[in-house]
């Protein structure tokens, strides 16, 4: 692979992260995702071309206005680098193939689901229904496994996260995310993603807890560590299992 395929991957990740926190943000809220055009929260000031340069903007602007002064939301620059970095990661991890172009749909997904749900507490079904057609597609097109180990998936995704939101452990939104993500990852890969998910989002609420950043029984935000979990078991699901089996072998 030449150098230029990473960089080219990095550098679209990043301005689709742009964009990606416009329809996190926005499509929660009701707003329309083209109009207004982009804008300062505070004084509503139009953004110029040099205010919209993805992770630098924020960073030459000390994460302030340049117009008026106001703080912006660190979700802005963590959401571009972040999709950068996971494009990045895709294409050099699978190289070109037709389960890159899966994975850069996973990301995208991950991407706006954290914002959103960090943001709101909400995964919208907008964004849920935008997705399941495009990844129900290229499964079925770009095939890695029978189609029972994907149908599986799906329900055990969706089951798993359904007796939790009985519970009051989770939200529907979780549930139809985590049955999108199962029906990609198939089985027994969607049981490493949860496993993933619960030990990040406990280990890190865990110390959010002791540093009396959140209070014991603060309802927390999931769907964050149900994308994270979804793309470790897409990337490197198979490799833990093996890994795992070999222990007791």
């Amino acid at each position: 692979m030449t150098l230029i395929i990473p960089i080219y991957a990095l550098i679209c990740g990043l301005l689709l992260g742009s964009f990606y926190n416009v329809v996190g943000l926005r499509v929660p809220a009701g707003a329309s995702i083209i109009h207004p055009p982009s804008h300062c929260t505070g004084c509503g000031t139009r953004l110029k071309t040099r205010d919209l340069v993805p992770v630098f903007s924020y960073l030459l602007s000390r994460g302030h206005c340049r117009h008026c002064g106001i703080k912006l939301s660190a979700l802005y620059p963590l959401g571009e680098a972040l999709t950068g970095l996971l494009f990045l990661w895709v294409v050099l991890h699978e190289g070109i193939s037709g389960r890159t172009l899966i994975g850069l749909v996973l990301v995208s997904l991950a991407v706006i689901v954290t914002v959103a749900d960090l943001k709101y507490m909400l995964i919208p079904n907008k964004v849920l229904l935008f997705f399941t057609p495009i990844l129900v597609a290229m499964v079925l097109i770009l095939p890695e496994g029978q189609l029972w180990s994907h149908l599986s998936g799906a329900a055990i995704g969706g089951g798993i996260t359904f007796i939790l939101a009985l519970f009051g452990g989770m939200g529907m939104g979780d549930v139809k995310l985590f049955a999108l993500c199962g029906w990609v990852l198939g089985i027994p890969n969607v049981l490493v993603a949860f496993l993933a998910a619960c030990i990040m989002g406990t280990v890190v609420y865990g110390l959010l807890i002791l540093a009396g950043v959140l209070r014991r029984k603060q309802p927390v935000p999931f769907g964050p560590w149900l994308a994270a979990g979804t793309l470790l078991a897409y990337g490197y699901g198979t490799t833990m299992i093996s890994g795992y089996l070999s222990l007791w072998s």
